[in-house]
């Protein structure tokens, strides 16, 4: 049997479970150290794995670095220390894959970029739609022409994110970097611009904070390059979840529920009528940001959520933080 690839966890979180739960069950790569700042973290991490007892425990994740055998490291902790963790992982001679977001400015985004390009190392974004069938299909077909030339895109996003993460980090902005817009509005950020391919131009915002030192809810106008427009709600005061996705294009719209994938198209022959597909059944899963990582690690794969991906978000959330802010629309920053 070939050696497993090593890999440690930084930040043993809600998130972090997902990730070691698929590193368990793989083949090709194990869990080799863990680190957190909080002892009953990590007390509580292994007790819900109990395949982890015994393995390497560290407070700090430097010093795990320096001791741990490794080949790679997972990071999920709070988002305003992903940069700095990139890059002493990355300096280590690491492969990274981090939780979304990235990082929490443009500038940082650059700079783990090149750190990346400069170790030679994978650097990627766990953004795990990336692997689901609604996504992947509506993308494939999008830059095969199937809506012809995007003009429009309406994406909603609700959940109860200001309750759920009341007194949590999550609304500490020195360690979250911002709201649900940087948390997981990031998600519906990522997708819309991965499926669509368009570049933001300029963005104009208003954002509710509530009682909140952070941004809860989030109302944006997106112009892209080429003319395309685009809304994006993200309603983090919500007693439910919901998440909504259209795509119009000249020649088609795809809408995307729950799961699901319906596209519309025109008829050939009489404008005004249009075809239904539901496409759902055509539709299988992929692959997991973790399987992907280890496979590109071992040459099996390339990074299907690589770190431009987690550019591409921050330029357009820093954009719509600066508008809010000014109260006007604003470039956005490449």
């Amino acid at each position: 049997m070939a050696k497993k690839l090593k890999i440690g966890l930084i930040g043993c979180g809600g998130m972090m479970g997902y990730h070691a739960g698929q590193l368990l069950a793989s083949k090709k790569a194990e869990v080799a150290a863990l680190t957190d700042p909080n002892q009953k973290m990590l007390e509580g991490f292994v007790g819900r794995f109990p395949a982890l007892n015994g393995i390497p425990q560290f407070k700090d994740y430097r010093e795990m670095l320096k001791k741990a055998e490794l080949d790679g490291v997972v990071i999920s902790s709070p988002h305003t220390v992903h940069c700095e963790q990139i890059i002493g992982s990355l300096g280590r001679g690491l492969h990274v894959l981090c939780e979304k977001p990235m990082v929490c400015s443009v500038a940082d985004a650059k700079k783990v970029i090149a750190k990346a390009k400069a170790s030679g190392k994978i650097l990627m974004t766990a953004y795990q739609r990336h692997f689901a069938p609604a996504y992947r299909l509506a993308r494939k077909m999008i830059a095969k022409g199937d809506l012809g030339k995007i003009h429009t895109i309406a994406a909603l996003q609700a959940q109860d994110w200001y309750r759920l993460t009341t007194g949590s980090w999550r609304q500490r902005p020195e360690l979250s970097g911002g709201g649900q817009l940087n948390d997981s509005g990031s998600h519906l950020v990522d997708i819309v611009l991965w499926m669509s391919d368009l570049a933001p131009a300029e963005a104009f915002a208003y954002e509710e904070f509530f009682k909140s030192k952070v941004d809860i809810d989030t109302a944006a106008v997106v112009k892209f390059k080429g003319g395309a427009l685009a809304t994006f709600t993200v309603v983090g005061h919500s007693p439910g979840w919901w998440e909504d996705i259209s795509i119009w294009g000249e020649e088609g719209v795809f809408y995307i529920r729950d799961g699901r994938l319906l596209h519309v198209s025109r008829d050939k022959q009489q404008n005004w009528n249009a075809k239904r597909e539901d496409l759902t059944d055509k539709l299988k899963y992929s692959n997991t940001p973790v399987g992907n990582f280890v496979d590109s690690i071992l040459g099996k794969d390339v990074p299907q959520t690589p770190a431009e991906c987690g550019l591409r978000v921050i330029q357009l959330t820093q954009a719509l933080w600066e508008s809010a802010a000014a109260g006007k629309p604003v470039k956005v920053r490449i």
